[in-house]
């Protein structure tokens, strides 16, 4: 591979990374509007966007199959196209199902990226934990350049315009992709950059870090997802007078300020045990998700989100690279695709979780009391993993 392809295959890879966490923050946004312009409750119109969560969950493992056996570029190709279409057609729909139906084509081909591209660049990088982290930047910066962006189009062009105009930009990113593919300007390639030092570890070994994984991965992923519908709400309540703009913005801050926790959280798994990284992001949540239970309703809870969403980001270098160490090369993809049944398949029923509770009892307390309980059950688990190398990766000469 030539430094050309090389740095470009980065370059679209965390780009299209930002693009896979449009989906979710867009419609969140939107949904503030949503509910007077459908006339239906809250719980009633993050539901629409049930359907687009599981598939881009579990839709992953046939992505990342395909990304093995098939190509990782034309994958990636794929993705950028379907995923912009997905998006204008839910900016075009006229009524609520079809909103749902073009929020499940976006949620399809934004399954896609997560096995592929993350495996693609784990292909492609020197230091594994550092790419990563830095890559986890670019997925963090979607929700805050969705939130920000969906704030401003709403305001001066209405909901639709939010939906339309990032898909029209990924669909352009797409085209320029096929057109660097077309030009040779990127090229696939099947070995690893830096190949990975796999853990030495039995049979019985793989599939205890699995099934720990699993439990992890769900718990974090339910976090995540609850959190991120739950937070535009809240802020509404408490910044009623900001507008679709104010909040958004505030809500692009959080993701912005968490994004930089994903270096942090690479560079210390560069160069600390992985479990035991992984294992402090997951400890340090439960005493935020209480304190966000007494506190959620009031301006201090708006910089509590900041620490709340950052540390919950910052566990994903490490997970991402303790995938990387104990799933095979000739399998990766698919393996991340099998991680992401878990952290967007299952746990998209976090936002089921998030609209029930908030239409039950009006408020968010007893949601993240809850969530305080599953960070404790993924520490639990964490605990349990085999303690691993100091440097899960063999870093290349500089």
């Amino acid at each position: 591979m030539s430094e050309k392809s090389y740095r470009l295959s980065l370059g679209f890879s965390c780009v299209g990374h930002t693009y896979a966490h449009f989906f979710s923050p867009i419609f969140y946004i939107a949904a503030l509007s949503l509910e007077s312009v459908l006339g239906k409750t809250h719980g009633e119109v993050v539901a629409l966007i049930v359907v687009g969560n599981l598939l881009f969950g579990f839709a992953a493992p046939v992505a990342g199959w395909l990304g093995d056996r098939w190509s990782s570029v034309g994958m990636m190709a794929v993705y950028f196209l379907g995923m912009g279409s997905g998006l204008i057609l839910t900016g075009f729909a006229g009524n609520a199902l079809l909103i749902s139906v073009g929020l499940a084509l976006t949620g399809l081909f934004a399954s896609i990226y997560h096995p592929v591209g993350i495996a693609w660049l784990v292909r492609n990088s020197k230091k594994i934990g550092t790419a990563l982290g830095i890559n986890g930047v670019f997925g963090n910066l979607g929700p805050a350049v969705a939130a920000l962006m969906t704030g401003i189009l709403i305001d001066a062009f209405g909901w639709r315009a939010a939906f339309i105009f990032p898909g029209g930009l990924v669909l352009i990113t797409g085209l320029l992709f096929c057109f660097s593919l077309y030009k040779g300007w990127v090229v696939e390639t099947k070995t690893d950059r830096n190949p990975i030092e796999h853990h030495g570890a039995t049979r019985r070994d793989l599939v205890r870090v699995f099934m720990i994984l699993a439990i992890t991965m769900l718990s974090g992923g339910i976090i995540f997802q609850s959190t991120q519908p739950a937070l535009p709400k809240a802020f509404s309540e408490v910044l009623s007078d900001d507008g679709a703009f104010g909040i958004s913005a505030w809500i692009a801050l959080i993701y912005a300020i968490s994004s930089l926790m994903q270096i942090a959280g690479g560079k210390l798994a560069d160069r600390f045990p992985v479990k035991w990284v992984y294992l402090g992001c997951h400890l340090m949540q439960i005493p935020l998700l209480i304190l966000a239970s007494y506190t959620v309703g009031s301006i201090g809870f708006v910089g509590l989100a900041v620490i709340m969403v950052s540390v919950n980001t910052g566990a994903l270098p490490s997970e991402n690279m303790l995938v990387a160490k104990y799933a095979p090369p000739e399998y990766r993809a698919l393996s991340y695709g099998l991680k992401f049944v878990v952290a967007f398949g299952f746990a998209g029923l976090g936002v089921l979780l998030e609209g029930t509770i908030y239409d039950m009892t009006g408020g968010f307390s007893l949601l993240f009391a809850v969530l305080a309980g599953v960070a404790a059950i993924s520490a639990t688990a964490i605990s349990l993993l085999p303690n691993g190398q100091k440097k899960p990766a063999v870093e290349a000469a500089e």
